[in-house]
């Protein structure tokens, strides 16, 4: 498919009309194979050298290289994903890319493939104004709705070679604000086991719905009470926990046997995954104190930790002057979703989130970008890559 050069809006839409969406996340669905082999395509055509790396079985990472580091100039990646969430309820049609009232609808239009377009664009007319000096890496991955393979992947391939990279910007839609920080999460398995009786033998029953609840008052104190009064994140507050899934019980003449309890822990910069369990198992704890027929365990079942970027870094400083330089507001803020900025700054690579779009539309009945801010976040990246890179 021909998209015109460095044009983010005609990408924008070309990769919006491809359905990615995540296996792992929609049974069956194609994943982002397609979306991977148009934009390599297109960045072919561009002028990227690119290559197509397989993160997991069909499941593609786009790498597209501009430049080449040159002592004293800087090397900068460009970071977002491919593949998308389900479409289920979605008021309008997910991969028509339909455009009416100044904006752009469809699945993954604001999350976040107008990002992707953006940073391509950006790199392509910084590159072919000849303002490189150094490398900029364009990586758009897979998976980062449910796992992110893609940017794990990407990072091993990336120590292997030992490459150098000084800064990432993460494309996802901030509405052009910077978001150096966000929260981590962690999901956790909690089983409050009991013992099978008749309904009518309360002698010999131990009701593990019943305990479940006990321990879920428990955590209401740790969420409500506790961490309310932990010192805040200057830019995400305090960290939180909500009880996700429940499910138990066998039957309604019956002592339930086990119930178990799924649950998500936000992090905040300074918590971890590990800390988190511990609260938990805490708070079991004191349910066995005073209950001693009380049984629980908790498990961890995923988690990915909280990215913070210093406000006075490098790279926010800079993203803040061009900004500026395209006459743009330059605020500030924590960003409110996971992404895969936290696995760049785990591996040693300052990353901050800056794109078109808005985070609230992500994963909603109505998602849409709005079209001018495709072209203000060109601009903005270009400006970023011509200083960085030179």
């Amino acid at each position: 498919m021909t998209v015109p050069f460095a044009d983010a809006l005609s990408l924008t839409r070309a990769l919006v009309r491809i359905d990615s969406r995540n296996p792992d996340l929609v049974p069956g669905a194609p994943g982002e194979r397609d979306a991977a082999a148009l934009l390599a395509d297109v960045l072919r055509g561009w002028g990227f050298t690119v290559e197509v790396q397989e993160a997991a079985p069909g499941r593609p990472n786009v790498l597209a290289r501009l430049g080449r580091a040159e002592a004293g100039a800087g090397t900068l990646m460009l970071n977002g994903h491919l593949d998308v969430v389900g479409t289920e309820g979605m008021t309008h049609a997910p991969f028509d890319a339909e455009e009416r009232d100044g904006r752009l609808y469809g699945r993954g239009s604001t999350d976040m493939k107008a990002g992707i377009a953006a940073m391509c664009a950006a790199a392509a007319r910084a590159h072919a104004a000849g303002a490189l000096r150094g490398e900029v890496l364009v990586a758009a991955v897979a998976d980062e709705e449910y796992e992110s393979v893609g940017t794990r992947a990407l990072v091993a391939s990336l120590r292997e070679r030992g490459a150098r990279v000084d800064g990432a910007i993460v494309t996802e839609p901030t509405r052009l604000a910077i978001m150096p920080a966000h929260r981590g999460f962690a999901w956790y398995t909690a089983t409050v086991h009991g013992r099978a009786a008749h309904g009518s033998r309360y002698d010999l029953g131990i009701d593990a719905i019943r305990h479940a609840g006990l321990l879920l008052a428990e955590l209401d104190v740790l969420d409500v009470d506790e961490l309310p009064r932990r010192a805040p994140h200057a830019l995400l507050g305090r960290g939180s926990l909500h009880a996700s899934l429940i499910e138990g019980g066998i039957g309604l003449t019956t002592y339930p046997d086990r119930c178990v309890l799924r649950l998500e822990r936000r992090t905040i910069p300074g918590e971890s995954a590990q800390g988190a369990q511990r609260e938990i198992e805490e708070a079991a704890a004191r349910v066995r104190a005073r209950r001693p027929d009380f049984r629980a365990d908790v498990a961890l079942d995923f988690a990915q930790p909280p990215s913070d970027v210093p406000t006075d870094a490098p790279l926010v400083r800079a993203l803040d002057a061009a900004l500026r330089a395209a006459g743009e507001a330059a605020p500030v803020a924590g960003m409110s979703a996971w992404t895969d900025a936290a696995l760049l700054n785990e591996a040693g690579i300052p990353a901050i989130c800056f794109g078109p779009g808005d985070i609230g539309l992500a994963h909603a009945a109505e998602e849409y970008v709005e079209i001018g801010e495709i072209g203000r976040a060109t601009d903005v990246m270009q400006g970023l890559v011509s200083s960085w890179c030179s």
